[in-house]
């Protein structure tokens, strides 16, 4: 355990995240008005989800390798338990999954 403990205390620096608020997003990059300016960067989500952030919204952004990359949004998950999902677009398509196995579009329950 004190290896853990003394790893973790003299491994880590000062924190290499960001958070701030999208100027611009296109073409998988986003500009973002944090503590610094950050132009052009690329947006990292899970595999097989690709999406184009709303300007305004609140953002992460991370230093990976003296790269800087938008991790996404601040999530807004209203109405969800634990391991439930929920997709959203601005327009106002909702799509939910919840634990009970239940499948939800725009607030009406399909299957």
């Amino acid at each position: 355990m004190w290896i853990l403990n003394y790893v973790t205390k003299n491994s880590i620096s000062d924190s290499v995240a960001d958070k701030g608020n999208i100027k611009a997003a296109s073409n998988g990059t986003v500009q973002i008005n944090a503590s610094s300016d950050y132009s052009k960067i690329p947006i990292v989500a899970p595999y097989g989800i690709s999406y184009v952030p709303i300007v305004g919204e609140e953002s992460v952004v991370l230093t990976a390798s003296g790269e800087d990359i938008c991790l996404g949004t601040v999530s807004k998950a209203e109405d969800l338990n634990p391991g439930e999902l929920m997709l959203r677009s601005s327009g106002g398509a909702c799509l939910t999954l919840k634990n009970d196995g239940k499948v939800y579009v725009n607030g009406r329950e399909i299957g």
